[in-house]
């Protein structure tokens, strides 16, 4: 299972997705491959926000070495699924795919907590501090129900 969670930067939401996946499926003992990217180069090579990081810190999860870089055409193939955290972030990952294949992959993160209500993830970068929590609860929320995914995958395997 390979997953990667898109925003802008990929410096505010999805590293902070990554690290709370992450964490989650280390606890759960679930083998699984976790990313981010940004569908923008802009930051790429910087570490996440420091707001993003201290909130992330205050709920026992480091992203501090995480660093930014941007969505590829070759995520599109590697990756199982592709969580974007926004409509605008949604369109620029489906002009990247190449087929059907790849574009079934890309969903809005918020529609598995909330299915078919296509919820954004607010950028909380120009925000304050407040909106880094809404972030972090948003994203706590969405994971669980990807943890549940994984799992549920994992038995059909069997």
């Amino acid at each position: 299972m390979k997953i990667v969670f898109v925003c802008l930067g990929n410096i505010c939401r999805s590293p902070l997705a990554e690290g709370i996946l992450r964490q989650k499926a280390l606890n759960e003992n679930l083998l699984v491959e976790i990313d981010s990217a940004g569908t923008s180069g802009l930051h790429a090579g910087s570490p996440p926000d420091s707001r993003m990081r201290a909130t992330a810190k205050k709920h026992g999860v480091d992203i501090d070495a995480l660093r930014s870089r941007q969505l590829t055409k070759k995520d599109m193939q590697h990756f199982d699924w592709i969580y974007v955290m926004d409509s605008e972030n949604y369109k620029n990952v489906c002009a990247l795919a190449s087929n059907s294949t790849e574009k079934g992959k890309i969903k809005l993160l918020l529609d598995e907590p909330y299915p078919m209500q296509n919820r954004s993830v607010p950028d909380p970068y120009y925000g304050g501090e407040q909106g880094f929590t809404e972030v972090y609860t948003l994203l706590d929320t969405a994971t669980d129900y990807i943890i549940d995914n994984i799992k549920q995958a994992i038995s059909a395997k069997k």
